[in-house]
């Protein structure tokens, strides 16, 4: 009987934990601040951080429709905002000079490491699975800007 209770609670609160939402990190605009609009990023480049990187570190989540049911929903928005902390290539404009840098020979150290994009992620997402030549063409791109960027603020 107590079991049968248990399931019952379990259940109800599955159901009940359905009507609460977390906030969606979705936006339309792209900022002045966005990383586009602060340094060059090459076409190729722009392209892999959207489909390997955005997702977590912008304002831009293109959400998938497991992002529906909760609790799932409540751990994706706790990664994104875990993600965003860390960096936020929507608002890296916003950052002064020693942060940008400090944050694109991060993005360098992370690819040739491998520790992003994050397992997890790529298990879902595979086009964000990068090869060793896509993360060879970041790394570049982001450890030159390390040394030659200059922010405008």
């Amino acid at each position: 009987m107590k079991k049968k209770l248990a399931v019952y609670i379990v259940l109800t609160l599955l159901i009940v934990i359905q009507f609460i939402r977390s906030p969606k990190n979705e936006s339309t605009e792209l900022l002045a601040t966005d990383i586009t609009k602060v340094t060059e990023v090459p076409e190729g480049v722009q392209q892999l951080l959207k489909t390997a990187c955005y997702d977590c570190h912008s304002n831009n989540t293109i959400y998938p429709w497991y992002n529906n049911i909760q609790p799932v929903a409540f751990w994706l928005n706790r990664h994104v905002e875990e993600g965003k902390q860390k960096l936020n290539f929507s608002d890296f404009g916003s950052y002064n000079t020693k942060k940008a840098k400090h944050k694109l020979t991060e993005i360098a150290a992370v690819l040739e490491e491998d520790e992003m994009p994050l397992f997890s992620y790529t298990l879902i997402h595979q086009n964000a699975k990068l090869d060793e030549l896509q993360k060879k063409l970041i790394v570049v791109w982001a450890k030159n800007n390390a040394v030659t960027y200059t922010a405008a603020n």
